[in-house]
């Protein structure tokens, strides 16, 4: 017999998942009867090397070129295309993708935050995960060949604004 998820019915403290249904099968969460407001989200990750890989892309005498501009416009990219790849979520019209990725030396490596926003009726917590975690990927694979050791870390969300479940912000 499969496992069933447990109803918060008999356990009053644990949250009901919304991507399962009644049966414990995956489902798309109906969002039609939600309002269209606003929605912001803001994750992050970070990826760490060498300070000799990270002045290399300070520099910009990377072989396969601009890192950071490149993986600027991969994160963007991504975060269109987010519905594509996670199974459950809505395909949204985003208004709003910017990502801020800063050299730090104290890592040393990359910080990579993503800033998504949408007037819909669904939050775009996935879209900023998704926009960081392929900015990720893609300094790395820019790097690769320079530095097989490099991490990726950290990928979280920070923030989120709007929607019925109001403000969240990640403890620091």
């Amino acid at each position: 017999m499969a496992h069933r998820p447990s109803s918060t019915k008999s356990n009053p403290r644990k949250a009901a998942l919304t991507h399962i249904d009644a049966k414990g099968e995956a489902r798309m969460v109906d969002v039609s009867a939600k309002d269209a407001t606003e929605r912001t989200a803001v994750a992050e990750g970070r990826v760490v090397m060498s300070k000799a890989t990270l002045a290399l892309i300070v520099s910009g005498n990377a072989k396969k070129g601009d890192v950071l501009a490149t993986a600027r416009v991969a994160g963007i990219m991504a975060a269109k295309r987010t519905s594509e790849l996670i199974p459950l979520c809505h395909p949204l019209a985003l208004s709003k993708v910017t990502l801020d990725i800063d050299p730090d030396p104290k890592l040393p490596g990359c910080r990579v935050q993503a800033t998504v926003k949408v007037t819909g009726p669904t939050g775009v917590e996935m879209e900023a995960l998704t926009a960081v975690s392929v900015a990720c990927l893609t300094i790395y694979d820019m790097i690769k060949a320079v530095e097989r050791g490099v991490r990726i870390e950290g990928i979280h969300l920070l923030e989120k604004i709007g929607g019925k479940s109001g403000h969240y912000r990640a403890k620091d």
